[in-house]
C-alpha cells in the first residue's frame, strides 16, 4: 500500500488534502490523473446505468436537504457508531472495531479507554444568519435519501412506468470516528446509487439481475483477480428493513473490504416518508387498477472505493529489456482502457526534422476523435514510455524518421511492450479499435 500510495502522489492520482498545512484527516484531493480516473468511472458507471438503458432516470440532488428527512430515514436519531477516547491521550476510536484481546487499553499509548458511546456520523450545519436549533441542517450522509424525496416528482413529471430506475452520482459526508486505509475509508465521499422501482411481487427477481450485474461490472473493467468477490449477507446482518443483501467485496492490501452493496430495500423507505410527509407515494398501475408501494432494489457503490480497487488491481512491477537487452525494473498501471485517464501518448523520436509537427497534428486528431491524448517531446523517449506507464496510458505513438518517408508511425501497447506500423492518418481509428477489443 506504501508503494502505491507513493506512486499516487508522484503522479498526480492522489494527495492528502490541504497537505502544506499538515493534511486534514480523512479528507483527499485528486490530481491530474486522479480527477480523469474518477470522472472515467462515473462516466462508466452512468453510461452502463443509465444512457444504455431504458428503464433509467438520473436526478441530482441538493447536498442540504430539510431536516425532517434525516428523521424520517432515521438517521438523527439512529445514525451511529459506537465511540470510546483514550483518557490519556484523547485519541477516539470505535468501539466495535478495537481488537477483543486488548479491550479497554489504546492501541496507541496503551492507555485506558471510555465506555462505548453512540456518536452521531452527520455533519451538523447551520441555514440562515442564526446559529440556533431552528436553523440546525445537515450535509447528507448518503445520496439515497434526495432521490426517494423525489420519487413523486419524477414519477408525476417523466411519466415512467414501472419497473423504473433513478440514479444519481454525488458527494456525500459523514463524520467518521477514525478514517483509515488511504481513501477507503473517508469522511467526504463519492456515491453512485441507483434505486430501482418495481412490483413487490417482482422484487425479489430484479434483486438478482442487479446483484449479477453490479458484480459483473468490476469484473468487466479490470477486476478480474481472485481479489475481488460477492458476498451474500447472512439474515443477522441484514438491516431491519432489508429483505436480502450482498456486497461487492475487494481484497485490498489492508484487507477484504465492501466496494458496493446491493439490497433490496423493500417499501420501507417510501412509507417512511410518506408517513412523515403526509404526501402519497402510492404507484397507480394503469394496468390493474391498483394502488401500491414499490419494492426498492438498491445497488450503492463508492466512486473513491472503486478508485482505489482499481488503482490496487492495476499496479505492477516487472521487468523489461532496454536497448541493450539488460533487465529494468518497470513501474506500471495495467488500468482498463475505458478507465486511463489518457487513452494515448504521442511523442515526437527528436525534436527536429518535423518530428514535433507531425506528432502534434496526430496529437489534435485524436482529441477531435475524443481520446484524451498527451503530448509529450521532451527527455528520451525510454524515459517518456516510463511516464506514461506509470500513468496508465495503454498505447503510445511515436513519430520517427521513417514517418516522413512513409506516412506511418509506431504504436506501442502498454502490457505487452508489442509495437508494430500504423498509418499515421489512422493512429485515433486504430485506438479506438483496440480500447473495443481490450
Amino acid at each position: 500500500m506504501d508503494a502505491i500510495a507513493a506512486l499516487c502522489k508522484r503522479r498526480g492520482f492522489i494527495f492528502q488534502s490541504s497537505e502544506i498545512y499538515g493534511g486534514i484527516n480523512g479528507f483527499w484531493d485528486y490530481g491530474p490523473l486522479g480527477v480523469e480516473l474518477r470522472r472515467n468511472i462515473k462516466e462508466a458507471w452512468w453510461r452502463d446505468i443509465v444512457r444504455d438503458r431504458e428503464d433509467v432516470v438520473g436526478v441530482d440532488c441538493s447536498i442540504i436537504m430539510n431536516p425532517k428527512v434525516w428523521e424520517a430515514s432515521g438517521h438523527t436519531g439512529g445514525f451511529t457508531d459506537p465511540m470510546a477516547t483514550c483518557k490519556k491521550c484523547r485519541k477516539h476510536f470505535r468501539a466495535d472495531q478495537l481488537d477483543e484481546s486488548a479491550a479497554g487499553v489504546c492501541p496507541e499509548c496503551g492507555g485506558e479507554l471510555t465506555a462505548p458511546r453512540q456518536f452521531n456520523l452527520m455533519f451538523k450545519t447551520f441555514v440562515g444568519a442564526m446559529e440556533d436549533s431552528s436553523s440546525v441542517a445537515y450535509l447528507r450522509p448518503e445520496t439515497a435519501q434526495g432521490i426517494f424525496a423525489n420519487y413523486k416528482n419524477v414519477l408525476d413529471s417523466y411519466r415512467v412506468k414501472l419497473p423504473f430506475g433513478i440514479a444519481q452520482v454525488g458527494r456525500s459526508f459523514r463524520n467518521e470516528i477514525n478514517p483509515r486505509n488511504y481513501t477507503f475509508r473517508s469522511r467526504e465521499f463519492e456515491q453512485m446509487e441507483l434505486e430501482f422501482f418495481c412490483r413487490p411481487d417482482e422484487a425479489d427477481e430484479w434483486y438478482g439481475v442487479w446483484r449479477d450485474a453490479r458484480y459483473n461490472w468490476y469484473v468487466n473493467l479490470g477486476l478480474q483477480s481472485s481479489r475481488l468477490r460477492l458476498r451474500d449477507h447472512e439474515a443477522d446482518e441484514l438491516a431491519h428493513y432489508a429483505r436480502a443483501c450482498a456486497d461487492v467485496e475487494y481484497e485490498f492490501p489492508f484487507g477484504v473490504s465492501e466496494l458496493e452493496g446491493i439490497a433490496n430495500r423493500t417499501d420501507f423507505d417510501l412509507k417512511q416518508h410518506q408517513e412523515f410527509s403526509g404526501k402519497d407515494m402510492r404507484y397507480f398501475d394503469d394496468q390493474t387498477r391498483e394502488r401500491f408501494v414499490p419494492y426498492v432494489i438498491e445497488p450503492s457503490g463508492g466512486v473513491d472505493r472503486a478508485a482505489l480497487a482499481f488503482i490496487c488491481e492495476a499496479y505492477t512491477e516487472d521487468e523489461v529489456p532496454d536497448d541493450k537487452g539488460v533487465p529494468q525494473s518497470r513501474t506500471l498501471m495495467r488500468l482498463h482502457p475505458r478507465l486511463a485517464p489518457f487513452k494515448v501518448a504521442v511523442f515526437p523520436l527528436v525534436r527536429k526534422d518535423g518530428m514535433p509537427e507531425a506528432a502534434l497534428a496526430i496529437h489534435q486528431q485524436c482529441k477531435k476523435a475524443g481520446l484524451n491524448s498527451f503530448y509529450d517531446e521532451k527527455s528520451a523517449i525510454g524515459r517518456r514510455y516510463r511516464r506514461q506507464d506509470e500513468a496508465g496510458t495503454p498505447f503510445c505513438i511515436t513519430v520517427d524518421g521513417q514517418t516522413v518517408q512513409d506516412q506511418t508511425v509506431t504504436i506501442r501497447d502498454r502490457d505487452t511492450l508489442v509495437q508494430e506500423r500504423i498509418p499515421a492518418d489512422k493512429v485515433a481509428e486504430c485506438v479506438q479499435a483496440r480500447m473495443t477489443s481490450g
